[in-house]
């Protein structure tokens, strides 16, 4: 994938070259400035979030909320694994409440609890429920249009919970079709 996207951009400054070669080092640098900055936004909303997880961790509040979660997860994921339901479920949870990056590693772990186990209906199912991603906070999204300077960035915030409900519940449903149960 580097090396399409290497291609590509070497394919249009070759041609932006000699399209208009006095505004290559204008658009380039203004195109920077720009990557930059959005970076920096993303970065601190990152950390701000990040934080706030680790917060949560600290203070046990992330264990209640999947200890909340598990008996549902159980269900969901058809598993046993007492440690990776519970991995599922704070992965699920963070993912809720649309803490970027957080979720992840945590995500990582339950699969290949479920998948060393034999259970790969349960890691299919984590990994669609978190690629439909149910979210109450859409905190990249809004920090992405606040850095794009929308003048009401979080108007987004029922649009999305409407939509990756509806997605991660056919997500669900979809899954428990298709995979045998055993």
């Amino acid at each position: 994938m580097n090396a399409i996207f290497a291609i590509v951009f070497f394919a249009s400054a070759v041609l932006f070259l000699f399209t208009n070669p006095n505004g290559f080092l204008a658009a380039m640098l203004s195109g920077g400035e720009k990557a930059a900055t959005l970076s920096l936004s993303l970065l601190a909303v990152y950390c701000v979030w990040l934080g706030f997880f680790k917060v949560m961790e600290q203070s046990g509040l992330s264990g209640k909320l999947a200890g909340g979660v598990y008996p549902l997860a159980k269900r969901l994921f058809r598993s046993n694994d007492r440690e990776g339901v519970y991995l599922a479920s704070c992965n699920l949870s963070a993912n809720f409440l649309g803490l970027p990056g957080a979720p992840t590693p945590l995500g990582v772990k339950a699969v290949k609890r479920f998948t060393d186990a034999g259970n790969h209906y349960a890691a299919d199912m984590l990994f669609v429920l978190n690629a439909t991603s149910l979210q109450l906070l859409p905190t990249t999204v809004i920090a992405l249009r606040l850095a794009a300077g929308s003048a009401s960035a979080a108007d987004i915030f029922l649009p999305t919970l409407i939509s990756t409900l509806f997605c991660t519940l056919l997500g669900g449903i979809l899954v428990s079709l298709t995979r045998s149960r055993k």
